[in-house]
């Protein structure tokens, strides 16, 4: 989506580039080096459907080599062009570097709307664009290794592992070639609502630290914050639903592409959910109000806006109208580099989508690691802790009957303390870890830096020194 007079989604990634190599001493052509994107193959390839050829456009886009494989998702939706993809694939490269995954980054689309097509033929359109790639080493374990995105999700994700394991039957790896696959078939407990997790765990970061709440003109904790939430995909669902059941957030409104759902008190995330899967629209749904302008919400008062859908849908149109004080970003480039500007001098605070959604790309890490050392998290480990910890617990109960002290440990914190971490448990630890660290590094350089007035310009400065650093580490 591009506003008159702005710049295209690919332009505006490259001018929030330009703002934090400025404040940098990068050596000469390294900064070029790092901004360009490497490659971008262009594959339109022939399907035979409903009795005659339909040919379709792909795209895979490869950022940055500086560390291999390269990462990033697959989209299927009529917006795909080469110029969203570049821009896609840029986010990902700076988004592995600040959440610290070893990863390049890279990003993948075909021009499709997936709900003209059935499971079946969906399936067919899949293998093709996937061979179309795997041929080329645009999908491998070793070389660039995709994940879901809009549009796409476990089911197509099993369907590439499956094509590149009947093409490559010698690689023992073969599952580690894309990540987001359903557990069953190699993927990782967690992975479906990593975003929205990440989402969450960034704001309880946020939240953990006044002196930046107060940034934000608010205070005190999540506990009663009202969120609107733009997009009920995978991302924007997880996100306000753990926020509103875990958090205690008022999720007071809820756009979508049909309209809006408005109620001060707070809506059911999951009934809301419920009913669009059943009736395939928010129109209809029988608590608080429709608002038929779904996007006239996203200038409602709120303490929280959530963007977690299409890029672009704050512009220099709209963002003199956003009341947010705090906006957190879990689509990717949901504000453009003019309204960007625009929101920062009104002293509002965003936290930017190469931190907040990388949720998706740290689990999809884990997946990868999973992969290529062929066991499962928590299998060597779970039992030992569990006897470990029940040593300790029959020790305490033991001395309390001998010496008769007379107190006994409450069963919920028996139960929980015997529990070892299984392989859900540690995705969530290992998740809301990088979460913390991330938010930490680019804290640091937010307030450490009297020329740093936002977290965007941090998290850039952050993932390019580091993407920089390895550059140079080449010989570069």
């Amino acid at each position: 989506m591009k506003h008159a007079g702005e710049p295209s989604f690919r332009d505006s990634v490259d001018l929030m580039f330009n703002r934090a190599v400025a404040l940098m001493d990068l050596p000469p052509g390294l900064e070029q080096k790092i901004r360009v994107c490497n490659s971008t193959y262009t594959v339109r390839f022939g399907v035979r459907l409903r009795g005659k050829i339909e040919t379709f456009t792909g795209y895979r886009s490869v950022h940055s080599e500086h560390m291999e494989p390269v990462k990033g998702g697959i989209r299927y939706a009529l917006s795909v062009s080469q110029d969203e993809v570049e821009a896609l694939a840029a986010l990902m490269t700076y988004k592995c570097a600040l959440v610290e995954t070893p990863f390049g980054g890279s990003k993948g689309g075909l021009c499709i709307d997936p709900r003209q097509w059935d499971e079946h033929e969906l399936e067919q359109i899949t293998r093709r664009f996937a061979y179309e790639l795997i041929k080329r080493d645009l999908i491998n374990p070793a070389q660039n290794v995709p994940a879901p995105d809009m549009g796409t999700g476990e089911r197509e994700m099993a369907w590439i592992a499956d094509q590149y394991a009947r093409m490559n039957t010698t690689d023992i790896n073969a599952k580690a070639c894309v990540t987001g696959k359903p557990p069953h078939a190699g993927g990782i407990q967690g992975r479906v609502e990593a975003t929205g997790r990440g989402v969450q765990f960034a704001m309880r970061e946020f939240f953990r630290h006044p002196e930046d709440v107060a940034l934000a003109r608010l205070s005190g904790g999540l506990e009663g914050k009202r969120v609107i939430v733009q997009g009920l995909g995978n991302v924007g669902y997880h996100a306000a639903k753990f926020l509103s059941e875990e958090d205690g957030c008022r999720i007071t409104g809820i756009i979508e592409r049909d309209g809006a759902l408005r109620d001060d008190k707070g809506l059911d995330v999951e009934a809301v959910r419920q009913w669009i899967v059943a009736h395939g629209t928010i129109k209809g749904y029988p608590h608080g109000s429709f608002v038929e302008d779904g996007a006239a919400l996203l200038e409602a008062e709120c303490d929280i806006l959530i963007p977690a859908a299409m890029e672009g849908v704050i512009h220099k149109g709209n963002a003199e109208r956003i009341k947010a004080p705090l906006i957190i970003e879990a689509a990717n480039g949901p504000i453009t580099f003019g309204a960007d500007e625009i929101l920062r001098n009104r002293g509002v605070v965003i936290v930017p989508d190469m931190y907040a959604n990388a949720g998706g790309v740290t689990v999809s890490y884990f997946e990868w690691v999973k992969n290529l050392s062929h066991i499962r998290f928590g299998r060597m480990q779970r039992r030992a802790e569990e006897s470990r910890s029940r040593l300790l617990v029959e020790e305490l109960e033991r001395l309390s009957a001998d010496q008769h002290l007379g107190w006994t440990l409450t069963p919920d914190f028996k139960e929980k303390f015997l529990t070892g971490s299984d392989e859900l448990a540690l995705v969530r630890s290992g998740l809301d870890d990088t979460m913390r660290t991330a938010y930490q590094s680019m804290r640091a350089v937010w307030h450490g830096r009297n020329d740093v007035q936002d977290l965007r310009v941090a998290a850039y400065l952050v993932a390019i020194d580091r993407v920089a650093m390895t550059y140079v580490s080449k010989g570069l």
